[in-house]
């Protein structure tokens, strides 16, 4: 292609076809509800950022920063708590499974968790081979009974050995563990002779929701490492895995820099973190988040055509939709994805803008309320 003609003049367009683009553009740039990435960065982290960039800092996470972020952890949880940062959930998740596996060993899990649906094989990668387990689950919750059928269903040499139990809170259907529940898993585990790690991509909300230390729902009710999501709380980029077994860490940075894990200029990864724990926005952000998106649950449940298929705990919404809705609401430049049983699936971010939940609301409802149900 040619310079020129890759920059053919606006002009040699149609004016329906220019005005349909404008629109596409115009909706793509308005806030959506189809995930809680499409969200932009908080003040906090972003001031945090700025801040971080005057001047020079020790590299290799050898930085202030980096230091005070992992204070500001211990701080939060109450615990003398190894803390390490990677650029991603999927790095986060794969690296802190691995470093509690041998290749021979395997990890128990929800047949609907993150590590098995949506992490492209990384656990089994970076383990050099430890085998997930699934589990059955209709909410995306183990249970120990779960745990128990698939821990024990072999224990010959020619299977891979169970070695940790890995939960995601909140699930992947936007459900929670209460903390009775996750203290009944860890106490399964502990019979078992087994780890347990927790995918905590939206701990904050978790947090939010139950109303409970961070403490509670992690070491105290028996958790061994969690992987706590910054970016889906407000960060550009970011996650934290934190040992409070601090004996799984051994050697844990040098898997990280094997990984491509070991940022070169870690503060940027760090100083947000310590603006969003010591302000509090990390939780203050998921409140909102969580009241957005039961607020919206709340308007659109009894609509026709619209069932709700989960509890709505934290911060996702999931709709059963007929196919012809859904469909007429993208075409009104909604955002969203269809998943785990066909649902749509409303995430509400830390900047959930109420206008744009009641014009959403508005859009469900004339469409639905239509003589026929589907007018657009």
């Amino acid at each position: 292609m040619t310079q020129h003609s890759a920059t053919t003049s606006s002009a040699n367009i149609p004016s329906s076809d220019k005005e349909r683009l404008y629109l596409t553009f115009m909706q793509q740039r308005s806030q959506q509800f189809a995930s809680d990435n499409y969200a932009g960065v908080c003040p906090e982290a972003f001031a945090a950022m700025d801040e971080a960039n005057r001047g020079h800092e020790p590299a290799y996470g050898g930085d202030s920063w980096t230091a005070r972020a992992a204070d500001a952890f211990r701080t939060l949880f109450e615990a003398s708590c190894e803390v390490y940062f990677a650029f991603n959930g999927t790095a986060a998740n794969s690296l802190a499974l691995a470093s509690m596996c041998q290749s021979y060993h395997s990890v128990i899990c929800s047949e609907a968790a993150h590590v098995e649906t949506d992490e492209c094989g990384a656990p089994e990668f970076f383990s050099n081979g430890s085998k997930l387990l699934v589990a059955p689950s209709t909410n995306g919750k183990l249970t120990p009974e779960s745990i128990l059928t698939v821990a024990l269903k072999r224990s010959d040499i020619h299977y891979p050995k169970p070695r940790v139990v890995t939960i995601t809170q909140p699930t992947e259907t936007g459900e929670l563990y209460a903390l009775e529940e996750i203290r009944a898993i860890a106490d399964t585990c502990r019979e078992l002779g087994l780890k347990l790690h927790m995918d905590g991509a939206r701990f904050a909300n978790a947090c939010a929701s139950l109303g409970c230390r961070p403490a509670e729902m992690t070491w105290r009710s028996g958790v061994d490492v969690l992987c706590f999501g910054g970016t889906k709380n407000g960060m550009a980029v970011g996650e934290a895995v934190i040992f409070f077994d601090t004996k799984l860490a051994e050697d844990f940075d040098y898997r990280c820099k094997q990984a491509g894990q070991l940022a070169s200029k870690m503060r940027f990864l760090a100083a947000p973190w310590v603006r969003m724990l010591e302000s509090g926005a990390w939780l203050r952000y998921a409140v909102h988040a969580n009241t957005a998106a039961k607020e919206f649950a709340g308007r659109v449940g009894g609509l026709p055509h619209v069932e709700l298929m989960f509890r709505v705990e934290a911060n996702a919404v999931f709709l059963k939709l007929p196919l012809t809705v859904a469909e007429r609401l993208r075409a009104r430049g909604w955002m969203f994805y269809t998943f785990i049983g066909g649902g749509a699936r409303f995430m509400f971010a830390w900047d959930a803008e109420p206008g744009r939940v009641d014009a959403l609301v508005n859009d469900l409802q004339e469409i639905c309320s239509s003589p026929d149900g589907l007018s657009s």
